[in-house]
């Protein structure tokens, strides 16, 4: 029976895992594809930081969701608590991944 390839971590990719398959992909050494990666992370985060969106045609859009303040309850006791507003980053899938991984 066919067995699909895993990653040495049991089917999860890290940044480690990922650095090397830019690198296998690009031809780059795995220093500079180091580097590659961490660059786009930071610029991702440094658009999400500062309000914008990043949208990479195809692949998807990271954005940012506003979360509004709430009561919550402590479980362990009941008492009621206040959950402040916050922001959360937020991935939505294009078409062109949709279609990969259901491919």
């Amino acid at each position: 029976m066919f067995e699909r390839p895993r990653h040495r971590n049991g089917g999860l990719m890290n940044k480690q895992d990922l650095v090397s398959k830019v690198a296998e992909l690009s031809g780059l050494s795995k220093a500079v594809a180091e580097t590659v990666v961490y660059a786009t992370f930071n610029s991702i985060t440094e658009a999400l930081k500062s309000g914008d969106e990043v949208r990479l045609v195809g692949f998807g859009t990271f954005s940012v969701s506003e979360r509004a303040a709430k009561e919550g309850r402590n479980p362990r006791t009941g008492a009621p608590i206040d959950i402040a507003a916050s922001k959360a980053p937020k991935f939505t899938a294009g078409k062109g991944l949709k279609d990969a991984v259901n491919g």
